[in-house]
């Protein structure tokens, strides 16, 4: 029989194993990840406006990461100037718009809900591709596209108690529709930029992008100094809006980055639908709002479906049935913060 000590050093083995391997570095991505809505309604239900709470997320996290994408490029700015438009794009509709549009949905929805319909992203994908290219998708992506548009409506509830803000439905499936975009934009693998980079570079640029518009009036800007409240705790408003910046932005991005770098891509943001998951319960914990039973079952349903379309992405593309297109064969190792 083994020494107490060795079981010890089993145990500590397997969990720096466990961390080594990139897994529990992406779990912790999508546990911080998954706090945003939270942090974010806790600032908006005491008179924050979500452009105010995005501006400020933004404008923190491009600060902190400033340095470190400074000292990655290590004076070689030309690779900055070759992927410009790489940046701006990602800028503009990876962070900005996409967080802007996901935390109107907050404002409107439950976190749960919100995030789901921002998760249909790789459904829209699919069905954009298979209306442009006239290519039917292998099975397995067919199923889980059904699977998750049938989620889709019990989630929304039609004819049930719960009832759902139309509009706050149509900010969470615009976040959708950006998330989709985002993925078109960066569906190609880029060697030349390093991802904090892209990281940094796309939080400035959607930092800019959201001053200009709340300077030129198309945006409402409000804040509020009141305490926020965080499940049983009362706290300063800074307390929320820092666990916003630094962990559900910049420890979600660099774990995010670390993850997908150890994992691979793709395997990287499969194992971001935990997302999700982190999402409801950190809404339930703190803020203790929950979705509706029937609600619950659509989520596991968009989350199945996704999970299948994720699978067949993994899979080699000689199976039945048109390969998949490359837009769906690679995500970028940074992905746009919900």
């Amino acid at each position: 029989m083994p020494a107490p000590g060795a079981l010890g050093v089993k145990k500590t083995g397997a969990a720096s194993g466990f961390m080594a391997s990139g897994l529990g570095v992406a779990l912790f991505s999508s546990a911080v990840f998954g706090l945003s809505g939270s942090f974010a309604k806790a600032l908006l239900e005491t008179g924050w406006t979500p452009g105010a709470a995005v501006t400020a997320r933004l404008t923190a996290a491009a600060l902190i990461l400033a340095i470190p994408a400074a000292w990655a490029l290590h004076g070689r700015w030309h690779q900055l100037r070759d992927n410009w438009l790489t940046v701006l794009l990602f800028g503009l509709i990876g962070v900005a718009a996409c967080q802007l549009f996901y935390f109107n949905a907050v404002a409107r929805l439950s976190v749960g809900v919100a995030l789901l319909l921002e998760y249909l992203a790789p459904v829209i994908i699919v069905l954009w591709l298979w209306a442009a290219s006239r290519r039917r998708p292998r099975p397995l992506t067919v199923a889980g596209t059904l699977l998750s548009l049938g989620g889709l409506v019990l989630v929304l509830d039609l004819t049930g108690a719960v009832r759902i803000d139309v509009i706050g439905v149509l900010w969470g499936l615009a976040a959708a529709v950006c998330l989709a975009i985002y993925f078109f934009i960066t569906a190609k693998q880029n060697d030349t930029l390093p991802p904090i980079v892209l990281a940094s570079g796309g939080l400035v640029v959607g930092a800019a992008t959201m001053w200009l518009a709340a300077g030129t009036g198309l945006l409402p800007m409000a804040f509020s100094i009141a305490d926020v409240r965080l499940g049983p705790w009362v706290t300063p408003w800074w307390v929320a809006l820092g666990g916003l910046v630094v962990l559900a932005t910049v420890l979600a991005y660099v774990a995010g980055i670390v993850a997908a770098r150890a994992l691979g891509s793709k395997v990287a943001s499969f194992v971001s639908l935990t997302e999700v998951l982190f999402a409801v319960i950190w809404a339930w914990l703190l803020l203790g709002e929950l979705p509706g039973s029937i609600q619950l079952v659509g989520g596991l349903l968009i989350v199945g479906g996704v999970v299948l379309v994720r699978l067949d992405e993994l899979r080699s593309p000689s199976g039945a049935g048109a390969p998949m297109p490359a837009a769906l064969e690679h995500a970028n190792d940074v992905e746009p913060v919900p």
